[in-house]
């Protein structure tokens, strides 16, 4: 059975990777470089945005 994909868009700012590791370029005492955990500002570690609501014409 094929698996039904979730209808919501991905965050264009992050392109569905919300939480990235960048290196700082220090090294700890035992070698390894210390990384810092970011997340994206816009859809908050998500990955996915909320569609825009539609906008309805009232009136003429």
């Amino acid at each position: 059975m094929p698996q039904h994909a979730l209808s919501r868009p991905v965050c264009r700012d992050c392109d569905g990777f919300p939480i990235v590791a960048i290196t700082t370029g220090t090294r700890l005492p035992d070698g390894t470089r210390a990384t810092l955990r970011v997340t994206c500002p816009a859809c908050k570690g998500t990955g996915h945005t909320t569609p825009a609501p539609v906008l309805a014409r009232t009136g003429r």
